[in-house]
């Protein structure tokens, strides 16, 4: 089963490269993130047409969330309200569409648009660490339900120094604090796993460029789209690359896709493996 994360950047300015990425890999599954779109204009029929199945929460102009499946989409749950019904703490956060979930080929899978925080001593910066609180709460109460989970999207954290191209300079700032990585890992716990670091070791693999200062020019980029497994699902997995190149596509998104291969469900595990070649 093959899955993908992208944050796009808008979808309906980014269709086209949506399209032809997905006649190229053909995924069982693309979560997206920053769609931009109120979902009555959400662009469903080109995904439609090629069999699959869309399922979106999101929002003009900010955030955005959707889910593009060849199997069919189940017991979708939109928001931290999909979990939390009774958590009045999560009001402050349902005008932002950033969360959306559901049952694919037996796995629950949470797609992400976790907030940026924009800089440490601001309102958003608070924000972002109280929704990554709220976050922990939502893993907690899916929990009980023994799912295997993958949840995957765009983090907005570089968890490790390994994960930014200047670590010296940028670790303590915003995508980059103590606070923000420490509430991460709360989140995580001991039941996810960053599928990525399983198969690469290496600094200076990178999934988002900074659309300023040639950042992409100089690959001064930063590791911030991560997918996370629960060991169910990490010991059946075969492969997780970046693909770079989409990145150097022209008018492209910021961010590059990220790909995890699983062989599942495990009664079809074979010797054959996915190879790519784009980290």
């Amino acid at each position: 089963m093959l899955i993908a994360t992208w944050n796009v950047n808008s979808i309906r300015t980014r269709l086209d490269h949506v399209e032809r990425w997905l006649d190229e890999f053909s995924p069982d599954l693309l979560c997206l993130q920053e769609t931009k779109v109120d979902d009555q204009f959400f662009p469903k029929k080109p995904f439609e047409s090629k069999g699959y199945k869309v399922s979106f929460y999101g929002q003009k102009s900010y955030n955005g969330v959707a889910l593009i499946s060849r199997h069919d989409i189940q017991d979708v749950r939109f928001g931290f309200s999909g979990e939390l019904k009774n958590d009045k703490d999560i009001e402050r956060f349902n005008d932002q569409k950033r969360v959306i979930s559901a049952l694919i080929n037996e796995i629950r899978v949470v797609n992400l648009y976790v907030p940026n925080g924009s800089a440490l001593n601001s309102e958003k910066y608070s924000y972002k660490i109280e929704w990554l609180k709220c976050l922990k709460r939502y893993l907690k109460q899916q929990a009980l339900r023994d799912e295997p989970l993958c949840i995957l999207g765009d983090f907005n954290i570089a968890l490790e120094a390994r994960d930014i191209h200047n670590p010296e300079r940028l670790t303590g700032g915003i995508m980059a604090s103590e606070a923000e990585r420490q509430a991460l890992k709360d989140v995580l716990g001991e039941r996810l796993k960053d599928i990525f670091r399983v198969f690469e070791q290496e600094k200076n693999h990178w999934s988002w460029w900074d659309y300023r200062s040639g950042a992409w020019a100089r690959d001064s980029g930063w590791r911030i789209d991560h997918i996370y497994l629960c060991e169910e699902l990490i010991k059946n997995a075969k492969s997780c690359v970046i693909d770079k190149k989409e990145r150097a596509m022209e008018k492209p998104s910021d961010h590059a896709p990220v790909l995890v291969d699983i062989n599942w469900p495990p009664e079809e595990l074979d010797d054959s493996s996915t190879e790519f070649n784009y980290n």
